[in-house]
């Protein structure tokens, strides 16, 4: 009874969105998408919001790896720092975090002697190297107690009996704990990486071009605020289904290759 109930009404809703989002169109300001400057910004601001995610995903979970690993197995003295790093960055907010970085310890390179002469000051001046590190950074801390919990949660006689066959520890742990301990995180990591792309505009309060920054410089120049938004709304949709998607085939072919 209660599915029969859900389903005429989720019609119902998708029907209402789809006449809101007609409308919009019809008699929405579009004539900004035509201009050239602005299209180039798009794409630009898209190629930046997309390859933030993928870089700072990749280079977080590479991260958080050994931090999930020390905590769980570590010494005292690996698991102690991990332990530390990821309650600060999950205790702090992560604009907070950009702000340290960027105008924080940022702003002290140009006051070192023969940095501005060096190889490092393109990276070291660039805004675009401090969002990547922050993003990874965040992604390390939170992904660093998830995989704690992974890699605690594979079950210890397949490890000792993989032992007991006298496997190393290094393809141990490369063919049998850590690809157990992925699939084990994957939803996670699917959320993750979707809470990811929705924390990426918080890089255009540290001066970096993403999809959030093109929309704001469009609403303030043309005075038009709600189509942009719109536009924005419906770039994170796809951005978002194409993770839902990638996830969710993942998840369907991990398990033949970790059985």
């Amino acid at each position: 009874m209660l599915k029969e109930l859900l389903i005429p009404r989720r019609i119902a809703m998708m029907a209402i969105a789809a006449i809101l989002l007609g409308l919009c169109f019809v008699y929405g300001r579009w004539d900004w998408l035509l201009v050239p400057k602005y299209q180039k910004l798009m794409l630009t601001g898209f190629w930046n919001t997309l390859s933030l995610l993928v870089i700072t995903m990749v280079l977080g979970m590479a991260l958080a790896i050994p931090l999930g690993l020390a905590q769980a197995v570590g010494p005292w003295y690996l698991a102690r720092p991990a332990q530390a790093f990821c309650g600060l960055v999950r205790g702090t907010p992560l604009l907070l975090q950009l702000f340290l970085l960027y105008y924080g310890i940022g702003s002290l390179f140009p006051s070192i002697p023969g940095i501005r002469e060096s190889i490092f000051w393109p990276i070291l001046r660039d805004a675009w190297y401090f969002a990547v590190l922050g993003l990874s950074l965040s992604v390390a801390g939170y992904e660093g107690e998830v995989m704690r919990g992974a890699f605690k949660g594979v079950p210890h006689g397949q490890l000792e009996a993989a032992k007991a066959m006298g496997m190393p520890r290094l393809t141990l742990f490369r063919r049998i704990w850590l690809p157990q301990a992925l699939h084990r995180v994957l939803p996670t990591l699917g959320g993750e990486t979707v809470l990811q792309l929705k924390a990426t505009p918080l890089v255009a309060m540290i001066t970096v071009t993403d999809i959030y920054a093109v929309s704001s410089r469009v609403r303030a120049e043309t005075l038009i605020v709600y189509e942009p938004l719109l536009m924005l709304a419906l770039v994170y949709l796809a951005i978002t289904g194409m993770i839902v998607a990638l996830f969710t085939w993942f998840e369907r072919r991990l398990p033949s290759r970790t059985a």
